[in-house]
């Protein structure tokens, strides 16, 4: 099919009827509706049969039949309509990011998760991440660049993977759950210590980045080392990052450091995607109470700040520890669980954040009269 003016190919009137209902369904994340997003790509009627061409610019499989369900009762309104098919799919566009540094080949765009400070869960945020956009129809990668502590090869299962070259130039990442990845853990033993200089540590990541064969990627999620040194400055202007997500718990020594993380990246002008507040809360597994050992309303109080949105916040629970040791990280160990479904709403949120960088608009759409 080719594009056609709406006129030239449905009944003015039903063609007029349609859009309006379509430009009236909101998508939630990207604060616009499904015709100036761009995300209504082709119209077809045959006979009283409505098809529906939609292509989402950031993944969000998961919800895909509940809105075909919306779109279908929104539509059945029109007397000229029985049957609606809908027919949906991804196209994730790059964001260009700020700076100097080149895009890695392969990967569209590149997600940092950072925190101020360690022991917030940062490495075990990112993994789950990445896990649930891929879980939502993504192509995705992760790069440990955690130099002195890189725990993503015990946290994907691959501890054992030794990178090997098939053309002498670039290493092959290990596949994981689907996954490429790649760390500094896969060249060093488990108890040897890379004790490197900020600027030693720095390039080493930037050419296990460059030298990695990824595969095709739309996103390449980089788990960076905590806190804003050297390191994590240097990786910042060195690497194309098109944004970043900032890990926290909620008491105040954590916002703290997560604030100077969100000024590190507003001064390379990497945009923060959102704030997310780990170790929130507690449910008793006894009586069911939730409550707040680490206080609340930090991670709140500092997208507020800096006017980012909480992307979520996540619960203390000690099944999100146990599956991230066994190698098996929440997402893939339990894909049906309410955990996983926080993860899932964090990754969906992330990725329209990134697309709001640069939302696509005025797409024309194709509509086809058979």
């Amino acid at each position: 099919m080719s594009p056609n003016p709406i006129q030239d190919k449905l009944p003015e009137a039903l063609s007029g009827q349609v859009l309006e209902i379509l430009s009236q369904q909101q998508d939630p994340y990207l604060q616009q509706n499904l015709v100036e997003a761009g995300i209504v790509r082709s119209l077809d009627i045959d006979g009283s049969c409505l098809k529906l061409g939609l292509v989402y610019p950031y993944p969000c499989q998961s919800k895909y039949r509940q809105r075909v369900m919306g779109l279908t009762n929104a539509l059945a309104k029109l007397d000229a309509i029985e049957e609606v098919e809908c027919e949906i799919g991804l196209q994730v566009p790059t964001i260009t990011a700020a700076g100097q540094a080149e895009q890695v080949k392969g990967v569209k765009n590149i997600i940092a998760v950072s925190s101020g400070k360690g022991g917030v869960g940062k490495s075990t945020t990112a993994i789950n991440l990445a896990l649930a956009l891929a879980a939502e129809g993504a192509r995705v990668g992760v790069l440990d660049a955690d130099i002195h502590g890189p725990s993503v090869p015990i946290m994907l299962g691959v501890k054992e993977f030794q990178p090997v070259s098939t053309d002498g130039k670039t290493m092959e990442p290990a596949i994981a759950h689907g996954m490429a990845a790649m760390s500094i853990g896969f060249m060093v033993t488990e108890d040897q210590a890379t004790v490197w200089r900020g600027p030693m540590a720095a390039g080493a990541l930037v050419q296990l980045l460059n030298e990695t064969n990824w595969p095709e990627l739309d996103y390449l999620v980089i788990d960076m080392p905590p806190g804003t040194g050297d390191i994590q400055l240097t990786l910042s202007q060195q690497v194309p990052v098109a944004g970043a997500v900032v890990v926290t718990t909620p008491q105040d020594i954590a916002t703290a450091d997560a604030r100077k993380g969100i000024t590190m990246f507003n001064k390379v002008n990497i945009p923060v995607l959102g704030i997310v507040e780990n170790m929130s809360y507690h449910i008793c597994s006894q009586c069911g109470s939730k409550e707040h050992p680490f206080g609340s309303g930090g991670g709140q109080a500092t997208a507020e700040r800096y006017n980012v949105p909480l992307l979520g916040d996540l619960p203390l629970n000690v099944a999100i520890r146990e599956a991230v040791d066994s190698g098996n990280p929440t997402v893939v160990a339990d894909p049906e669980g309410e955990l996983t479904a926080q993860y899932k709403s964090i990754a969906r949120k992330s990725a329209a954040a990134l697309v709001n960088l640069s939302v696509p608009t005025g797409l024309e759409i194709e509509i086809c009269d058979e």
